[in-house]
């Protein structure tokens, strides 16, 4: 997708911008207000990686653990050509809060590799990531208690696979070492629904935005997603899961924005269509039906009821701001929305519903796979055949009070236990839920002025509370 259509210290003044504006509201000392606007500790290294050919390149990474008020830190790993040092301190900063605001025992952290993974070899991306996780663990940035990584833009389970693979070469006496990584495949010690969590959590955040019909009504909206009409910036793995959670729940997927350019149709656009005619042709020129915008930019702009922005930061600056017409901007990516752009939506009356809540599914279903891996066995193994034989018990007692005889298929269905991917779900749902309430109430009875304020409000009271406990401050 696009990158950032500004400095990466944009990015940053702007998460500090955001804290700044709530901390402000709050009435905690300054001190401790400045320890946890501050990051921790930053490593910065360079490592030399041989390419293909045996030429050695010289690959410049950083690992920032933004807070250590509690451990271990977690944060994904992006790679990108384009990182910086100010940009993995801000993604760190908003990990922060983030698992504040979503109830995770963790610090927050990021990485980045300054590497092209559209462009370099699968053998040169294996071994800069494996020379990455050695340096990592070397400095004591990488284990089950200390600092777990995750995927993020550029990178997945194979990545993740890799760095598993690693610290289990140089840590094998480690009991829990599959708990040092998260996002690995499922062969690997991995979770269900991992993939599709953070395009999931965006819709189940979405539509617990879309519940409060006092919301909508000053929206000009109606309560619930059934016929919004949702443009999505961004196929990859988040916005693909966001949007299609969305279309089936009652979405109406109207415009796609892709590198290359975007596709926009009032009526509706069959997502699987464009999906594989994305990954066939590598844009989203030609295809079948819609108006089709040659600068993706445009599609941003088009009518619609819910805009998703699912790719990089910066995507939505003061210059464009003006010319958004959505009624929501849903920030399924990490500060998609930049602090000036911010100012202008929220003057115009578009309610935001910010990245520190909204894609805040991925690391929740992290944390139950580093649950998962620290207790060395599966979520469902323990519950579902108990389960299954109390349901049946209920039905054979209904069954001889009334008379009446369930037929095998329903009965199966009705006494079927939950599977992993089922308590996954569930969990992620009353997580994203849970949350979001907490931000509404706060933005509602403390009267701040938006849904981002109320997170960060939220969010920064939470960790003040927790360096509090530890006897630190008063």
């Amino acid at each position: 997708m696009n990158e950032p259509s500004h400095p990466p210290s944009r990015f940053y003044e702007s998460v500090s911008a955001y804290f700044d504006r709530a901390a402000d509201l709050t009435n905690f000392p300054a001190g401790l207000l400045d320890q946890v606007k501050s990051c921790n500790s930053v490593y910065r290294m360079k490592f030399p990686v041989k390419d293909d050919e045996g030429n050695i390149v010289v690959v410049e990474a950083y690992r920032a653990q933004h807070s250590h008020h509690r451990l271990p830190c977690k944060g994904g790993i992006r790679f990108s050509p384009h990182v910086t040092q100010e940009e993995t301190v801000a993604l760190a900063a908003l990990m922060t809060f983030k698992c504040a605001l979503v109830g995770l025992p963790f610090g927050g952290a990021k990485g980045s590799v300054r590497i092209d993974p559209r462009t370099c070899s699968a053998g040169f991306r294996e071994r800069a990531t494996r020379r990455y996780a050695a340096e990592l663990i070397k400095k004591n940035f990488l284990g089950p208690q200390q600092d777990v990584p995750a995927p993020d833009y550029g990178t997945g389970e194979q990545e993740m696979a890799w760095i598993a693979d690693t610290y289990r070469a140089m840590k094998f006496n480690e009991p829990d070492l599959y708990a040092c990584v998260t996002g690995k495949p499922l062969d690997l010690h991995g979770i269900p629904g991992r993939r599709q969590a953070t395009g999931l959590g965006v819709c189940l955040g979405i539509m617990e935005c879309l519940n409060h019909a006092d919301d909508m009504a000053d929206l000009g909206l109606t309560p619930g997603l059934e016929g919004k009409r949702v443009i999505v910036q961004g196929l990859g793995n988040v916005g693909s899961y966001a949007a299609h959670f969305l279309q089936k729940n009652g979405a109406v997927i109207v415009g796609i924005a892709e590198l290359g350019g975007g596709i926009y149709d009032p009526a509706g656009i069959d997502l699987r269509h464009a999906q594989h005619h994305f990954r066939e042709n590598g844009s989203l020129a030609e295809f079948e039906n819609g108006e089709f915008h040659e600068n993706p930019a445009q599609t941003l702009e088009m009518p619609c009821d819910i805009l998703v922005p699912a790719a990089l930061e910066g995507q939505i600056t003061a210059e464009n701001a003006p010319r958004i017409q959505a009624r929501i901007v849903a920030e399924a990516a990490n500060g998609p929305v930049d602090h000036d752009g911010d100012a202008i939506l929220c003057e115009r009356g578009i309610l935001v519903i910010p990245d520190l809540y909204l894609n805040a599914g991925g690391v929740t279903v992290s944390y139950f796979e580093w649950l998962k891996n620290l207790s060395h066995v599966s979520f469902d193994r323990m519950t579902t055949r108990i389960s299954e034989d109390a349901k049946t018990k209920i039905i054979d007692a209904v069954e001889q009070l009334t008379g009446n005889r369930l037929d095998r298929e329903q009965r199966v269905l009705v006494t079927a236990g939950a599977h992993e991917i089922d308590i996954v779900h569930s969990a992620l749902a009353e997580t994203m839920a849970v949350a979001y309430h907490s931000i509404h109430d706060a933005w509602k009875t403390r009267d701040l002025p938006d849904l981002r304020t109320a997170a960060f409000y939220v969010a920064i009271d939470r960790v003040c509370r927790s360096y509090q406990a530890h006897g630190i401050f008063p």
